[in-house]
């Protein structure tokens, strides 16, 4: 859910602005309305947002250095020192790369010719002749040009010959081959000049990772200081100077709870303030307020975008299925218990800085432990065909159904069941968020649908489960349909003519039509990735045991190391690729046919407090 909001007025006496400013900080929950204009034409402003850019730029190519530096962060008045040396090392090392693959390519240019001395071209050269180089296709070599131009092969590579020819000081060459360029340093003197630049280029990227080691947390700690400065200018900038200039503007945004804490120093401070509530139309910032299971997947619906002025958040919704479409894809039981260990041992080493996302992990890891078990499969290995008790085995979703004379995987078409309910799900907030932002009479066309479509789903379910019988539900079909049809056609929009509204519900039909199907159709990825998983974790099983069967003694003992190996690379493989496609697929269902079935728009801001960091 969203934390209320109230708006804050304040007018601030020019000379007392700054002051003031540092007292809202140290409070620490306003949220400052942006203006846009000052903070981005201010000279001062660009200038530290330019330094804090290559502040940024340095930490990110030092933290390519060095996993973590654990030293003390030193004195932040030296990082543009630092960030100086940082250049100047990564310029010198950029130089050295460039010279190295000049120098790589005169020794590919050099090396069929192999290692001579240029001297002893220059005598020759001296004594009236001249030593020509070219190169040549195996094909195209005539052997006469060696007793006319005294050709001699010194090569042949790749079905290419380089061959040189010696010919009086004047000569024209009517020879069919490529001249070649020959740098003028011998083979050696370049292989040597390559070690030369490849020892140094070593000494320079071990200078780079000791400079890391003892500047990264300086260089974060001044970043996070400029920050922090830029924030406090852009905050300044924002105050509207009016009443001549002696009196200053500033509005903002402040979560209901901390209305109090801040009154109490507003109170005190002398200024004059005005607090009302949220107002249709208000661009308020969004705060969360979810309970701890729905607070770790916030962060999926801020991928997308935080809710605006006329959503609701989205998250208690989003969390539940979210985990079980992530389980359906994983599919195993044994995968859920390793996600589980893994997320209790990177939360105790990576700490609490991290301990929100391996909450998240753990979580995943008990709904595919049990997911998996109702799915049957533990390792890759089937639950039906082990030795746990009979009573147990009835629950595990397996086998066929049929269906309007047909038969259907189980696992099937319960991924297809979760869709229609969670499109279901999204077409009712859908109705309700339109009736409370614009009115029920605005939302006719919305409820139109629903009752079309989740009224219909709601009427086939219970006459499916002969809970009513089927004369009931034909005319609860045509009662429901006619009711609908009269919001989606007539009544969508109270504004405009029959007609018009006809044409309109006609064409959200077509595109009802067209996109409610595939919507409900891609929940087959669910059962699709949750089979093609337990599929590839069963063939690694297999080929573990094909490594072991029939062996005996030493081989037996080779084998058993095999079946190891097979096995934890196989299922850490499979798990690596599980994971990933249970977290892209899920989090498309959920933006794509969630959002989009829901009405969702996430064009809100994100609440962010004016404070000290």
């Amino acid at each position: 859910m969203i934390a209320k909001m109230n708006k804050l007025t304040l007018l601030v006496y020019h000379k007392e602005y700054m002051d003031f400013l540092q007292r809202l900080r140290e409070v620490g929950v306003m949220h400052v309305a942006e203006r846009g204009s000052g903070a981005v034409s201010n000279p001062d402003v660009e200038a530290r947002m330019a330094l804090a850019a290559r502040h940024a730029r340095a930490i990110k190519r030092l933290e390519q250095c060095v996993a973590e530096s654990h030293d003390a962060a030193g004195n932040i008045n030296d990082g543009m020192a630092m960030i100086e040396r940082c250049d100047a090392l990564l310029a010198e090392i950029e130089q050295q790369k460039t010279l190295l693959q000049v120098v790589e390519k005169d020794i590919a240019q050099i090396e069929p010719w192999g290692n001579f001395d240029f001297s002893m071209i220059e005598k020759i050269e001296k004594a009236g002749y001249a030593i020509d180089f070219f190169i040549t296709g195996g094909k195209n070599f005539n052997e006469e040009w060696c007793g006319t131009y005294n050709a001699i092969k010194v090569a042949e590579k790749q079905s290419r010959i380089y061959f040189v020819t010696v010919t009086p000081v004047g000569t024209e060459l009517d020879v069919d081959a490529e001249a070649a360029r020959i740098p003028s340093t011998s083979l050696a003197a370049l292989k040597e000049e390559k070690l030369r630049i490849e020892k140094h280029s070593e000494s320079l990227a071990k200078e780079l990772d000791s400079h890391a080691k003892a500047s990264l947390n300086t260089l974060r700690a001044a970043y996070d200081a400029l920050m922090h400065d830029i924030e406090f200018e852009k905050v300044a900038l924002d105050g509207e100077r009016v009443s001549g200039d002696k009196l200053v503007l500033l509005e903002g945004w402040v979560p209901e709870e901390n209305t109090a804490e801040l009154k109490s120093m507003l109170d005190n401070s002398g200024v004059f303030y005005e607090v009302r509530p949220v107002r249709k139309g208000d661009d308020a910032p969004v705060k969360f307020k979810n309970n701890a299971f729905t607070r770790m997947y916030e962060v999926l619906t801020k991928m997308y975008g935080m809710p605006g002025g006329k959503d609701f958040d989205p998250t208690p919704i989003v969390a539940p299925f979210f985990s079980l479409f992530f389980a359906f894809c994983m599919g195993d039981a044994g995968y859920g218990l390793i996600l589980i260990l893994l997320g209790f041992i990177l939360k105790k080493k990576l700490g609490k800085d991290m301990a929100g996302m391996m909450n998240l992990v753990i979580t995943l890891g008990i709904f595919t432990t049990f997911m998996g078990a109702l799915l049957g499969t533990f390792f890759g290995m089937s639950l039906l065909d082990s030795d746990i008790p009979q009573q147990l085995k009835q629950f595990i979703i397996s086998g066929n159904v049929e269906l309007f004379g047909s038969t259907y995987d189980k696992q099937m078409v319960l991924a297809l069941l979760i869709g229609i309910v969670h499109i279901s799900l999204a077409m009712t907030v859908k109705a309700i968020n339109s009736t409370v932002f614009y009115g029920f009479k605005e939302s006719l066309s919305a409820w139109g649908w629903w009752l079309v479509i989740v009224g219909g789903v709601i009427i086939g379910a219970l006459s499916f489960m002969s809970v009513i019988p089927a004369e009931v539900s034909k005319w609860a079909f045509i009662a429901v349909g006619g009711v609908g049809a009269l919001g989606i056609y007539i009544l969508n929009n109270l504004r405009r003519n029959v007609f018009m509204n006809i044409g309109a519900g006609l064409w959200d039909t077509y595109n009802m039509a067209s996109g409610l199907l595939g919507d409900v159709l891609s929940y087959i990825r669910l059962f699709a990735l949750g089979l093609a998983g337990g599929m590839l974790g069963q063939t690694f099983n297999n080929l573990a045991l094909m490594v072991v069967d029939g062996r005996e003694g030493f081989a037996a003992v080779l084998g058993w190391v095999g079946f190891g190996l097979i096995i934890i690379l196989g299922h850490t493989l499979n798990i690596a690729m599980s994971c990933l496609s249970a977290f892209v697929h899920p989090l498309r269902l959920t933006f794509v046919e969630y959002f989009k079935n829901a009405g969702y728009e996430g064009k809100g801001v994100e609440y962010k407090p004016f404070k000290n960091k």
